[in-house]
Order: structure tokens, then sequence, then C-alpha cells
């Protein structure tokens, strides 16, 4: 079993977040301080990180954990939005974060993506699903109830990655890459085109999404359920 480390020492949030991850399969470890968590950190296959501990900064507590040569993949939650704090978290070694207040389904998927990527988790990708749209991959067919959407090989790429991570935010940068193997540095006015195709063959509306909402200045994220 995918055990999880939960540094979180608020309990408002720690409980019904510990909960949460037991119900998705996951054994939880949750420890309110820094301290703790570095106790057991070396038994965790993924951290869950508050910046905001009573006794250790958060960052410093990353920092250590690389420090000690695991690569456990780190996952920050944090209450600060200024970006110099988010970009100092992932230099001490965080792998993403979520800012609080956080939407439970996009910490889920983006604990689902992190586990993915360093294949601690066994994940069937043969087929995704989210609301009535579903991607069988294998076959490269993309469905909206019964009906066959009929999708560009990039149309079916980006609807790929938009479901896999479906309820968390894709950023523009890991879509350019994914889809296109482009730098991320590059133009991303393709990725809008391309976007606008797919809502449209979607039958969604961009100013009233069903499917794909547009997150300012990050990226996409598909909908698990209607908003």
């Amino acid at each position: 079993m995918t055990r999880v480390l939960l540094v979180e020492d608020d309990p408002a949030i720690a409980e019904p977040l510990a909960r949460a991850l037991a119900r998705e399969g996951y054994e939880v470890l949750s420890k309110g301080t820094g301290r703790g968590a570095l106790e057991v950190a070396s038994a965790a296959d993924l951290v869950i990180l508050d910046l905001g501990l009573p006794d250790i900064d958060g960052l410093d507590v990353a920092r250590t954990i690389r420090a000690d040569g695991y690569v456990t993949p780190i996952l920050v939650l944090t209450a600060r939005a200024d970006e110099v704090d988010l970009v100092v978290g992932l230099d001490a070694g965080a792998d993403d974060y979520v800012t609080k207040p956080f939407r439970l389904a996009e910490l889920l998927a983006r604990v689902r993506a992190l586990l993915r990527r360093v294949g601690g988790e066994l994940t069937d990708e043969d087929e995704l699903v989210a609301q009535d749209v579903r991607v069988d991959v294998g076959a490269h067919r993309a469905f909206q109830g019964k009906r066959e959407l009929q999708l560009t090989a990039k149309e079916f790429e980006l609807l790929r990655v938009l479901l896999r991570d479906a309820g968390a935010v894709v950023e523009r940068e890991t879509l350019m890459r994914e889809v296109w193997g482009s730098d991320p540095a590059g133009s991303t006015k393709t990725l809008d085109m391309h976007i606008s195709w797919l809502r449209r063959k979607l039958g969604d509306d961009a100013a009233d999404p069903r499917y794909i909402s547009t997150v300012r200045g990050m990226g996409f994220r598909f909908e698990t359920s209607e908003v």
C-alpha cells in the first residue's frame, strides 16, 4: 500500500484530508510538527507538507529530507501566495505545491500525478474518464457519452493529458511540453487554438465551461463534475 506522510498542524485541515487520502486507498501517516515528520520521512512514498509548522519551517523540513538523500515526492501546502515563497519552496526540493484554500479534488489529482511520475503507484492509463468523457488510450479513441469524438492527433493528446489530471490545474508549460514537445518558454497561441477547437467538439462554452476551465495565469483544468 502506498504510504503518504501528511504534515499539517491544523486539525481542521489534517483530519478531513487524512480521511480523504485513506478513502483513496493510501496508508496515511499524520504528523503535526516538522520534527515528527523527519522521524518517519524515510517510510513515506509521498510527503504532503504544510509550510507553516509550529516548530520547524516547512521549507527546512523539505531541505532536510533532500539533504538526507531521499527523492520522495513532496507536495507543499501553503497559504503563502507570494511567488517568491513558491519558487523558494521548489528550490528547497518540493515537487509541486497547492495553495490554501485548496480544492480536495485538485490536491488528490496532484498526489496521483506525483506518484505516477516516480512509479510509486500502479495506474492503468488504458482508459481515462471524467464526467461523461472517456479516452481509450490504447485504441486512440475518445467518447462523449456514446458519441465518438472526431479529434486530430494533437486534440487527442491534449484531451488525454487534461483527463489524466482531471480536477487539477495543468499548467500551460506542461501541456506545451507533453503535447507538442515544445520549449514552454515559447508562444502558447497554438495551445489556445487547440483548446478552443477541443471545447467546440465537446460543445463547451469558454464563458460558462462545463468541461474545460481556464485558470488565469496558470493553465487549464478538466472538471470532474459540472461547474
